[in-house]
C-alpha cells in the first residue's frame, strides 16, 4: 500500500533520502579513487567488506532465526548485490559516475514499465530509448563512451539492479537489519576471488582499511539506514520519485570530487531517463500486492 506509516515527519523522510543518495555517490566517487591501487575489483569488496562487518556489529543477526526458503531468498538476494556493485564498479573504470547510474536505472525502469504496461508508457520507453542514444559510443568522438563499459553497466547492472529489486521483494518476512547484514556479506563473498585473483595478498594493505571503512560507511552502512527511515515516512510514490533524482546527485558530486565533467549529450541523456523514471512512477498502473 501507498499510505504512510511511519513514527517519522514527511519531511525528515525527504531530508533522510537527499542525504542517504549523497552520501552514496560522495562514497562512490571518493571508492573511485582506490582504483589505481585495488582496481574496480579490490575496491567493489573494501565496500562490501566494511559494511558488512559495520552491519554485523550494529544488528546483530545471530539474534534472529531463518528457515530453509528464507536462507535461498538471501542467497540469490546477496548474489545479485554482489555481481550489481562488481560489475557496476568495472564500469566506472571507462565511464562517468553520473552516466553510470543513469543507464543502471534502466533496470529498475524497465521493471516497472513491465508491471505498469500502459499506453502512456510508450512515452517513458522512448525518453529512455532517446537518452540512451545519446551514450550510445561512436568512435572517434570524444563525448562517446568506452564499449566495454558501457556494456558491463547497460546491460549486466541494470539487469541485476531488477533481479535485487525483485528478490528484495519477496524478503519482507525477514528482519530489515538480519537481511541487509546477511546480504551484503554474501555479497562480499561473491566479490572476493575477483578481487584476490586480481590483486593476491596485495589486496590486504592495512594503510587502506582507513579508507576503506569510510567508503563502506558512506557507500552502504550511513544510506541504507537513512533510505530505512525514509522508507517510513514516504510513500512509494514519493520515494521512486526522489530516488530518481540519483544520477544528477552522481554527475554533481563526480563533478566537484573527481573532475568528471559531461558533455552535453551526456547532460541529456540523463535528463531523458531521470525524466523517463519520475513520469513512470507518478504515471504507473500499480496493482495490489499480496
Amino acid at each position: 500500500m501507498d499510505k504512510q506509516t511511519s513514527s517519522y515527519p514527511f519531511s525528515v523522510g525527504v531530508i533522510a533520502l537527499i542525504f542517504s543518495m549523497l552520501s552514496l555517490c560522495i562514497g562512490t566517487s571518493f571508492a573511485k579513487g582506490l582504483f589505481p591501487v585495488l582496481g574496480a575489483q579490490g575496491t567493489s569488496s573494501y565496500r562490501l567488506l566494511f559494511s558488512a562487518l559495520l552491519l554485523w556489529c550494529i544488528w546483530r543477526p545471530w539474534r534472529f532465526s531463518l528457515n530453509i526458503g528464507q536462507v535461498k531468498l538471501l542467497l540469490f538476494y546477496g548474489v545479485s548485490l554482489g555481481l550489481m556493485n562488481l560489475l557496476f564498479y568495472m564500469a566506472l573504470r571507462t565511464i562517468p559516475l553520473g552516466v553510470a547510474i543513469a543507464i543502471e536505472f534502466c533496470g529498475p525502469l524497465g521493471l516497472a514499465l513491465y508491471s505498469s504496461r500502459q499506453k502512456i508508457d510508450i512515452l517513458w520507453i522512448g525518453l529512455v530509448i532517446i537518452g540512451l542514444s545519446f551514450l550510445i559510443p561512436f568512435e572517434n568522438t570524444t563525448a562517446s563512451l568506452d564499449p566495454t563499459g558501457y556494456f558491463l553497466c547497460c546491460m549486466l547492472c541494470a539487469f541485476f539492479w531488477a533481479s535485487y529489486i525483485i528478490v528484495g521483494q519477496k524478503i519482507k518476512t525477514i528482519h530489515p537489519g538480519q537481511a541487509s547484514t546477511v546480504g551484503i556479506t554474501i555479497a562480499a563473498c561473491v566479490t572476493l576471488p575477483f578481487s584476490l585473483s586480481h590483486l593476491g595478498i596485495e589486496f590486504w594493505q592495512p594503510q587502506l582499511f582507513g579508507l576503506g571503512l569510510l567508503v563502506g560507511i558512506l557507500s552502504s552502512a550511513l544510506p541504507y539506514s537513512l533510505e530505512m527511515i525514509s522508507l517510513r515516512s514516504l510513500d512509494r510514490k514519493t520515494f521512486g520519485v526522489l530516488l530518481s533524482l540519483e544520477p544528477a546527485f552522481g554527475a554533481i558530486t563526480a563533478s566537484i570530487i573527481l573532475q568528471e565533467f559531461l558533455s552535453l549529450s551526456q547532460i541529456l541523456a540523463i535528463i531523458c531517463i531521470v525524466s523517463a523514471s519520475i513520469g513512470c512512477i507518478l504515471t504507473a498502473n500499480r496493482k495490489l500486492s499480496s
